[in-house]
């Protein structure tokens, strides 16, 4: 084995203190749909319910076994580096200082606190995460404190690299998988496990997982240089990071563009939807995004491959979850939303009624009469069972002369109204 390859391997022996290996599980259900074997790696079973333990705990590790004599530790992050950081401290019995931002939910402070007890202090600073890395950045200047930080680090990439490292001892009949989906944030984890399947040799095909709303490592690929977005989607919030970091860079500059797949942010509702109905899977936005990749691969295209998709997370504020249903049935066209220029009369809205078909449901209705008007404008949703059934909506709305405007695709006045 190569250095970097045993690096991985002491690492990964070493991360057993703290957890046993997360499970490779062929999936019946996707496997069947997509004509594939499907493999599941899910990071989202690990202690805190994602892969970043991995990464700040190799990070501690060595930097411990370098006799480094920092006594306090410090984070910034809103997110599963935080857990995964606070987690490290408590074990290693070492101080750590979380930045969060002041926006961050409480949900999430909360379960830092949690794994990081009595060893781990919470600092909210800052509406953006910009302010909230800049304020730990300072205060780790100034108290002498040791940055973990969440991807841009050899240790951190190291630590990442043991996903790679499991799935190689754990792959049935010790056959590698012809494809191995990647969910791209920072790009620590892409690049931890693209490194160490090069160094074993294998000829496996990656394909990266980034937001639609997000894509800063195909921007970087395609421009050649590293690039900062200037506008992030923040709803992939485990994977939304406007600048890929510069060490997963290095190791990622040789792949193609076009091993990015952009996933729309709707679709990705869709399919954490579809694996909770269906699996009893509880995925975060990032860690549904290897698995929702699937979907840009036609049956044809990947009949009888094997296919690992790697699970990076599964902590999911249900809080969120009337936002993730209403973006998955808007983007199945189950649910779409009109404004419609009503008439002000006795009875307008129960021939209004007679238009929607057997199946449709009015989830959503706004109206304020307007005084000395002959009409009014009435915001509606509705939702279906089957999309086609707006077909013969609209045909009915046509037919009878209705004046509306289907605003569902919108954003502007989608993300203002509804």
């Amino acid at each position: 084995m190569t250095s970097f390859s045993s690096r991985v391997a002491v690492a990964a022996a070493a991360i057993r203190q703290i957890f046993p290996e997360t499970p490779l599980q062929e999936n019946d259900y996707l496997s069947k749909k997509t004509g594939s074997r499907v493999l599941l790696k899910r990071e989202d079973l690990s202690p805190v319910r994602s892969y970043k333990i991995r990464g700040a705990f190799n990070f501690f590790r060595k930097a411990l076994a370098a006799g480094n004599d920092a006594e306090l530790f410090v984070c910034a992050s809103a997110g599963n580096h935080a857990q995964g950081f606070a987690f490290v401290c408590r074990h290693f019995g070492k101080l750590g200082v979380v930045f969060m931002p002041v926006t961050t939910p409480q949900q999430k402070i909360d379960k830092t606190r949690l794994f990081g007890g009595e060893f781990v202090e919470i600092r909210l600073v800052g509406d953006f995460f910009d302010d909230c890395y800049r304020a730990a950045s300072e205060f780790t200047e100034s108290a002498g404190a040791h940055m973990v930080p969440p991807f841009d680090h050899k240790d951190i990439i190291e630590g990442q690299a043991t996903v790679a490292y499991e799935i190689s001892g754990q792959m049935p009949g010790a056959r590698m998988p012809d494809i191995i989906m990647l969910p791209v944030g920072g790009g620590g984890l892409a690049a931890g496990v693209t490194h160490y399947f090069a160094d074993q040799r294998r000829d496996t095909r990656f394909v990266f997982c980034e937001p639609a709303g997000a894509p800063s490592l195909r921007e970087s690929l395609a421009t050649g240089k590293r690039i900062k977005l200037a506008r992030v989607d923040n709803f992939v919030d485990g994977a939304a990071v406007a600048e890929i970091g510069r060490e997963p860079l290095r190791h990622l500059r040789t792949f193609a563009t076009e091993a990015v797949r952009l996933i729309p942010e709707n679709r990705l509702c869709a399919t954490m939807i579809e694996m909770l109905n269906v699996e009893g899977v509880v995925l975060e936005p990032a860690g549904a995004l290897a698995i929702d990749a699937l979907k840009d691969f036609s049956k044809k295209e990947i009949r009888g491959k094997t296919i690992v998709a790697v699970v990076s997370g599964g902590n999911f504020d249900f809080e969120r979850l009337p936002d993730v249903k209403e973006r998955a049935l808007r983007f199945e066209g189950l649910k779409k939303y009109f404004i419609i220029r009503f008439p002000q009369r006795p009875g307008a809205l129960r021939d209004f009624l007679e238009l929607l078909g057997p199946d449709d449901d009015i989830a959503r209705f706004e109206y304020l009469k307007k005084s000395a008007r002959n009409f009014g404008s009435v915001l509606i949703g509705i939702e279906t069972k089957d999309r086609r059934n707006f077909e013969l909506l609209n045909a009915n709305f046509e037919a009878e002369g209705v004046q509306y405007q289907d605003i569902t695709d919108n954003e502007t006045l989608a993300g203002f109204i509804i």
